[in-house]
């Protein structure tokens, strides 16, 4: 029996060793950026986030875009919501769809043909293409529109179809977009009873990454990324990326055109301003909406994101500075600009770190379990090693602690205790997403073809009515 399981000690020790090393010296890395990135936050944490704008509000009707692909299940319930939110505001919302897509059609048509502030656009090409496609078919439908009533837009609001506005939201956007050509208000997913944990991740991240991430760039005054939903942009400044791209100012070819518009608008010196504060009732003024509760779907938008961000992103925004891109930022701030933008790209290499240490987990685990039942050695592990896995829990253990607080100031502190094991399906969706994400990159480089792939919203489900109602101390 020595013999025979002689190589298997031999295998596991080696493996578990080089796992081990390697995902925890990844670990500290990427520790010590979060560690960095959350001394910036306290430092930075008292400023007044949403100060008073200097330029008076501006006037003028808003646009809405909904881009729509199969969103029958969904779409009707969210046009109530957003007209019964905005009575009285003065705005007009575009509705995008496909000519193949019959139920979405039926299901928005009646609703179209009651209230003229909706607009109804149907795309000459089949769908799907890609969000950015039909964004930019929307684009086209507003410029028919303002040449044909002699009028001008003041704004653009992104959204999606299954999102829940906030009523006090447009006038929020008015007030800030005076002196900002963008303004991105905080994304507060909602909680299913039935899809806690894998939908639930989504919250916990959303809190933390708006609550700190977000609130550190624009106070810095560093380009900020657009959420794609509860954010408004200035007419202005769209129709400047419309010129700078032949007419269309979102792209087509990109899977996730909105965190791409937000950066550029950025690095243009255009001001762009993330505004998380109180409605005059006392609730944040954020954009509510459904994130998939199943692994599959999770893993299926996640990895679109990567894709997006992490790795087409890399192509088409580069970085700061660089002689072939636009270097809109002061040389003080590039390289602040430049670690933001590898905070956001470093998605592949946190998730092959987290593959390792899960590995190496499962390794040190059959050790023990050889050692009980075969009589192998024990695990020796260095001094070196010891202090570093030692440093590593300090740092996990932190980093927990700051997921549960955000989670706690947005969802209470019930949802903040499900926040630490909620980490859990956070970091296999991440790993099992970040794979998906370069075959889809890969395919994309072959086929030179980029399709909407789009998350599946089914029919809204209870939600913790806490969380609609919950009014957040600011």
């Amino acid at each position: 029996m020595e013999l025979s399981t002689a190589w298997l000690e031999w295998l596991v020790f080696g493996a578990g060793h080089e796992l081990m090393l390697f995902a925890s010296v990844g670990i500290l890395l990427i520790g010590l950026d979060d560690l960095l990135f959350d001394a910036l936050w306290l430092a930075t944490r008292r400023r007044d986030p949403a100060p008073a704008p200097d330029a008076p509000p501006i006037d003028g009707r808003f646009a809405i875009f909904v881009p729509a692909w199969d969103e029958a299940e969904v779409l009707p319930a969210m046009l109530h919501r957003t007209m019964a939110a905005w009575q009285g505001e003065d705005f007009r919302l575009y509705v995008g769809c496909y000519p193949n897509d019959a139920a979405t059609l039926f299901a928005v048509s009646p609703l179209v043909a009651r209230d003229r502030r909706l607009r109804l656009v149907i795309g000459s090409r089949e769908g799907p293409t890609t969000k950015g496609d039909n964004l930019n078919r929307l684009w086209a439908a507003l410029g028919e529109d303002e040449r044909a009533e002699g009028m001008r837009f003041a704004a653009i609001v992104l959204h999606d179809a299954e999102d829940h506005v906030h009523p006090d939201e447009l006038q929020l956007y008015r007030r800030h977009l005076g002196e900002h050509a963008m303004v991105q208000i905080p994304v507060m997913p909602l909680i299913a009873h039935k899809e806690r944990w894998i939908g639930g991740h989504y919250a916990d991240e959303f809190a933390e990454a708006h609550g700190k991430e977000l609130a550190v760039r624009s106070s810095l005054g560093l380009p900020l990324p657009s959420a794609g939903v509860g954010c408004a942009l200035t007419r202005s400044a769209l129709a400047l990326l419309a010129i700078e791209r032949g007419g269309e100012p979102f792209r087509c070819d990109s899977l996730t055109e909105d965190y791409e518009i937000g950066m550029l608008i950025g690095t243009y010196g255009l001001g762009t301003r993330f505004v998380d504060t109180a409605g005059p009732a006392g609730d944040r003024i954020v954009s509510r909406g459904a994130f998939p509760g199943e692994i599959e779907k999770a893993v299926r938008q996640k990895s679109r994101w990567i894709a997006g961000i992490a790795l087409a992103g890399w192509d088409h925004l580069g970085w700061p500075g660089s002689r072939r891109k636009v270097p809109g930022l002061p040389a003080g701030r590039a390289w602040l600009a430049r670690w933001m933008l590898w905070r956001d790209r470093r998605a592949p290499l946190a998730s092959l770190i987290l593959l390792a240490a899960y590995a190496g987990a499962v390794v040190a685990l059959l050790g023990v379990a050889g050692r009980l039942v075969l009589g192998w050695d024990a695990i020796l592990l260095g001094d070196g090693l010891r202090l570093l896995l030692t440093f590593n829990l300090l740092l996990l253990c932190w980093r927990l602690g700051m997921r549960g607080h955000f989670t706690a100031r947005w969802y209470g502190p019930g949802e903040a205790m499900a926040a630490i094991p909620r980490a859990f399906f956070s970091n296999v969706v991440a790993i099992l997403a970040a794979r998906r994400a370069i075959i889809l990159y890969w395919r994309m480089l072959r086929s030179g073809e980029v399709v909407w792939d789009k998350t599946d919203h089914p029919r809204s489900e209870p939600v913790h009515e806490e969380v609609l109602a919950r009014r957040v101390a600011r």
